[in-house]
């Protein structure tokens, strides 16, 4: 397989003699973010995906019951399974072992062909032979035919020939990479991160086991989930009071699309529906969500008429018709789909495009929905109280929303008075710190380069909106100024990315257990009505010193007790100051600036979301009415606190 790179028009002419040709893997190596999206910690994960999602194909095609992952001591990755594995025999055309043709080629293997595979969880995707190209060894061992195959091969080159090196029964595949340093900023893999997505591969298909081993910190997990997405779905509520008994369930296939869907409803205020199309988390929805949402809003409405729970079109408490949000209010809901020929769509090409598939779920869910509501009155009466009351709540929350439009609207210039904004206006180039407290807010707006850096100060702990409906988040005034003061609006109809006046939002609070609090609350609110703006990246905790050190003319700054020691050890201690900052109040402006808002000094964590599922699962267990797992969590955890001022 070639690949082609065009250059730029020269001044000695635009030529064939300009087009240079890129065989095999060159291509890969040359723009490995072509194919892996990055060469940070995404891209570098993005491999092992590659390679389990292999093992996780032949599950799906019935011929494999157990994957396992292993992180070594050096950051290698090791993932077997126990599969048909990869041909061995010597492709007709190429000549070639059929093992050597798929790590070796782009767009080579058995995905391409429905006679092998149904449907593929990796047709997006780039293939194992790109992880073989970004990679400073890698090593393949097959075990079919009661032998062992085994292929070396180094940034993408095979070391030699595939030889037999010993006899094995069992048949699977065994894949050892070591990501290559000269390509990726770091090689250090996040134990966390696999984590979310193994287990979430084995909740989208049951009974297959996925054990993970860190052999640096010596941690493993065994994920093995027999109900599938309906354990999926209860993982996700665990956190939450649910307000049924029994969760709605429903596998059917329609035109060779298989179609599982799983829901339960719960007292939250907020919905969490993750989708899937052949294991890949379609973060941007598309038709299979499409259907999903359609059917769901007009089965509840037919079953509302239905049962006369309406009058008038109104219902017993004078709402009108139930639109799409309100039946999703407290809604927890998984809808896979596995489809043969999945064409993707959106910034990340994950949204689904087939339009076809719109239909089938829609029926598919409406039919098995409408069933389950007959057969379950108790538990469908309780869902559509629920949803008449998220109804009450859009109609008073419409009414505050253009009550807050009518008095601070952008358009006239009208952001909140506590804002020091900055002069520039492209979001590109600016920034705005939420700052605890007027205190610090204060000092950070003295110390802020007034050209590129907005400062908004925000009074005590915002409302904390696990607890609330959109109504009585938008009567909080702080909530209001972060809403008006970024310019995004709030909810389905009216956020909107594209207005978003900063590209740095970064919440700076105190290094103390009310600076957590309150952190914890405005991550909340985003991870809850703004998640895109984390998605995209746009999100950040600023991360102010906790000492200042100061040995004559000399003075260093640690942000944790570990640095503090660290610097005191290179130090003369005879004469050392150490001031412990409480709060960014205490810091004046030229050591708030140098030490947490200077872009060439300060150290700024992005805020990312690698694990939907956990950090759902987190900020219930965190902010919700769940008082026994909180104390749990808060008992098991304790241990690792390092900052507690009491």
């Amino acid at each position: 397989m070639e690949d082609t790179e065009i250059k730029e028009e020269q001044s000695t002419g635009y030529d064939a003699k300009t087009i240079k040709v890129l065989r095999g893997l060159e291509a890969v190596r040359r723009r490995p973010a072509m194919y892996i999206g990055d060469t940070g910690s995404r891209g570098l994960h993005h491999l092992v995906y590659e390679v389990v999602d292999n093992s996780v194909d032949e599950a799906m095609a019935g011929f494999c019951d157990h994957i396992k992952v292993v992180v070594t001591k050096e950051n290698d990755i090791v993932v077997s399974d126990n599969g048909r594995g990869i041909p061995v025999d010597l492709h007709p055309r190429l000549k070639k072992p059929a093992l050597e043709v798929v790590m070796t080629t782009l767009h080579a293997g058995g995905k391409f062909s429905h006679d092998t595979y149904k449907v593929s969880g990796g047709l997006h995707g780039v293939g194992v032979s790109v992880v073989n190209a970004l990679s400073e060894l890698c090593k393949v061992e097959v075990y079919r035919n009661g032998k062992i195959y085994c292929q070396e091969y180094e940034r993408g080159i095979p070391k030699g020939p595939m030889k037999v090196i010993g006899k094995k029964q069992h048949t699977g595949t065994k894949t050892f990479f070591r990501a290559d340093h000269t390509i990726f900023n770091k090689v250090e893999f996040s134990y966390s991160v696999l984590v979310g997505r193994l287990r979430e591969l084995a909740y989208l298909n049951k009974s297959l086991r996925i054990d993970i081993k860190d052999e640096r910190t010596d941690k493993e997990d065994s994920f093995y989930y027999r109900g599938g997405i309906i354990a999926y779905v209860d993982y996700l509520n665990e956190n939450k009071n649910r307000i049924h008994n029994k969760t709605f369930y429903v596998q059917r296939e329609r035109d060779n699309v298989d179609i599982e869907i799983a829901l339960r409803y719960n007292d939250a205020y907020s919905e969490n529906i993750v989708s899937f199309v052949n294991n890949i988390n379609t973060i941007e929805g598309g038709t299979h969500m499409v259907g999903f949402k359609t059917a769901l809003t007009r089965t509840i409405n037919n079953y509302v008429s239905k049962n006369n729970l309406l009058k008038n079109g109104k219902s017993k408490n004078g709402t009108s018709l139930l639109q799409g949000e309100d039946v999703r209010e407290g809604l927890t809901a998984i809808v896979s789909v596995k489809v043969p020929d999945p064409q993707f769509e959106g910034q990340t090409k994950t949204k689904l495009g087939n339009s076809e598939v719109k239909g089938l779920v829609e029926h598919v869910m409406g039919e098995a929905f409408s069933e389950w509501l007959e057969e379950t009155p108790a538990d469908a009466r309780k869902i559509i109280e629920k949803s008449v009351g998220a109804a009450r709540s859009r109609e008073a929350a419409r009414k505050a929303k253009e009550l807050t439009r009518r008095k601070t609207a952008l358009d006239s210039g009208r952001l909140p008075g506590k804002l020091a904004d900055c002069s520039m206006r492209e979001p590109e180039n600016c920034e705005i710190y939420l700052v605890e407290g007027d205190s610090a807010g204060g000092s950070a707006k003295q110390a802020r380069d007034r050209r590129f850096q907005a400062i908004l100060p925000l009074r005590g702990k915002i409302l904390n909106v696990e607890k609330a409906r959109m109504e009585r988040i938008l009567s909080s005034e702080e909530i209001k100024a972060i809403i008006t003061a970024l310019g995004t609006g709030i909810g389905e109809e009216d956020f909107d990315i594209a207005k978003l006046r900063y590209h740095k939002v970064i919440i700076m609070t105190d290094a103390d257990i009310d600076g957590s609090h309150i952190k914890t609350l405005i991550l909340t609110f985003f991870f809850r009505h703004m998640q895109s703006l984390v998605e995209q990246g746009y999100l950040y905790i600023a991360q102010p010193p906790l000492f200042r050190i100061k040995t004559g003319k000399r003075v260093v700054y640690a942000y944790s007790d570990e640095e503090r020691e660290r610097l005191l050890a290179e130090i003369d201690r005879k004469n050392v100051g150490i001031q412990r900052f409480k709060g960014l109040g205490e810091m004046n402006p030229d050591q708030l600036w140098h030490t947490t808002m200077d872009p060439d000094t300060r150290t700024l964590l992005q805020v990312t979301l690698e694990d939907r599922a956990n950090a759902d699962f987190v900020f219930s267990m965190l902010m919700g009415d769940a008082v026994e797992r909180r104390r749990k969590f808060i008992q098991d955890n304790a241990r690792f606190v390092k900052n507690l001022d009491v």
